[in-house]
């Protein structure tokens, strides 16, 4: 077969795709001396594995080095566009390139890009062809495999993470596009301003100095600078997936920044999330989880801020209504802490899953018929509001012979130092009971 020459109709992405492990950029990490990939590039022996990083990170491009570095048949299966039919006709191609069903006897590698998106079925259809050895099993995700790629084929595949392109690899790479004439020159300020908007992903960057040298080209400007990019971009938007792991991990950081106190760092993952195209309900709902998880009695006013940010936002909208639910995330990270009663409700929710279904005390039981009286219901119950400070020292709530336990445990932060007081007090009371 005839080698191809790269064309100048091809995109910019192709036409720059290493040929050689020599020529990639970034995950060294993988790639560099004695590292797992250069391994196993090394070895002379591929093996099935997952590739797990976000885009533009070089996924594809390694699973065709692995290809060529072992003279394999490259089959590249889309799990957004494919199915089990795409699966199929891999593996009567591996059979003929294997010699099976015809001549040959040259090993195959299977590419699933974006693996994540087949189902268990489909993904257990691998599993046989995987384990007689047909062919290499090669998956491309941008989720954690630990939850999309089922247990059976994840257990035959090494995992390799890559991570997003440093801001010198894509330096690199614009120098690359230069250097074959692909984009004209770069003002450093325009350069940095363009390796911040690809955000770690060569891909999106190649796309974007492709679109920026057409319009130079029909403008006949030699030089791409800052002010011109502005005009041609437009506003900075950033590489967001509002469902996958980066905006899981996104969402945690501003948790755990609440958590933390520190209202800087909380209002900064904030705006993140609201940059890159998050809900801003989704972002009330969890400021109100945030309140009655990480504050509760230590502050209460916190839920109901929470609640006003986030009706708030219904009446105003973007980006009116986003500023209450700023405040509302500030004010959350500087209120005092306390996970007591989100502790108690689990520890309460374990001991009643656990425990048996115990008979409610008949003093504690409602009377509302003759019947119910005369069986003794409500018998001996002591009206609080009738006892010497609206409260029966001594009187028990539990089911009988059940040990009371402590699921509540107020910490002294906050209002909760009161109501610890106040919970000591009536203690005291009812240890004189006793």
């Amino acid at each position: 077969m005839a080698k191809t020459v790269p064309s100048a109709h091809q995109p910019l992405a192709e036409r720059l795709r290493p040929k050689t492990l020599g020529e990639v950029v970034g995950q060294q990490h993988l790639l560099g001396e004695g590292m797992p990939l250069r391994i196993a590039f090394e070895s002379g022996q591929p093996h099935s594995c997952i590739l797990w990083g976000p885009p533009g990170t070089g996924k594809t491009t390694i699973a065709r080095l692995m290809a060529d570095s072992f003279d394999a048949q490259f089959i590249t299966i889309s799990a957004v566009l494919g199915g089990v039919k795409d699966i199929r006709e891999a593996v009567e191609q591996a059979l003929v390139a294997q010699g099976i069903m015809g001549s040959g006897g040259r090993r195959t590698i299977v590419f699933v890009d974006e693996v994540h998106r087949f189902n268990k079925s489909q993904q257990d259809a691998f599993l046989p062809h995987v384990e007689s050895g047909l062919f290499t099993f090669i998956g491309a995700t941008t989720e954690n495999p630990s939850f999309e790629v089922n247990s059976a084929l994840l257990s035959r595949a090494a995992v390799y993470v890559l991570q997003p392109l440093a801001e010198s690899d894509l330096e690199q790479i614009a120098g690359k596009a230069q250097g074959i004439g692909a984009v004209p020159a770069i003002e450093k300020a325009a350069l940095d301003r363009l390796v911040a908007y690809a955000d770690g992903d060569a891909r999106r960057l190649l796309n974007t100095l492709e679109t920026l040298a057409v319009a130079a080209a029909s403008e006949k400007l030699q030089e791409v600078t800052d002010a011109w990019l502005l005009k041609v971009l437009g506003e900075r938007m950033r590489r967001y997936d509002k469902g996958g792991e980066q905006f899981y991990d996104t969402i945690s950081a501003l948790h755990k920044s609440v958590r933390g106190s520190d209202p800087d760092a909380s209002l900064y993952w904030f705006v993140r999330m609201l940059d890159g195209g998050a809900d801003p309900r989704y972002m009330a709902r969890r400021l109100v989880r945030m309140a009655t998880e990480d504050i509760g009695l230590a502050d209460p006013r916190a839920l109901r801020l929470a609640l006003d940010a986030a009706e708030t936002y219904e009446r105003l909208g973007t980006p009116e209504g986003e500023l209450a639910l700023a405040e509302c995330v500030i004010y959350l990270a500087v209120a005092p802490k306390s996970n007591a009663v989100y502790t108690a409700y689990n520890e309460a929710r374990a001991l009643i899953k656990k425990d048996g279904t115990r008979p409610v005390p008949m003093h504690l039981r409602n009377a509302p018929t003759k019947l119910m009286k005369d069986l003794d219901y409500g018998k001996d119950y002591r009206y609080a509001h009738d006892e010497e400070g609206g409260f029966a020292a001594g009187e028990n709530y539990f089911p009988e012979g059940m040990k009371p336990p402590q699921f509540y445990r107020p910490v002294e932060r906050g209002l909760e130092i009161r109501i610890a007081d106040k919970l000591r007090e009536l203690k005291k009371l009812n240890d004189k009971k006793d």
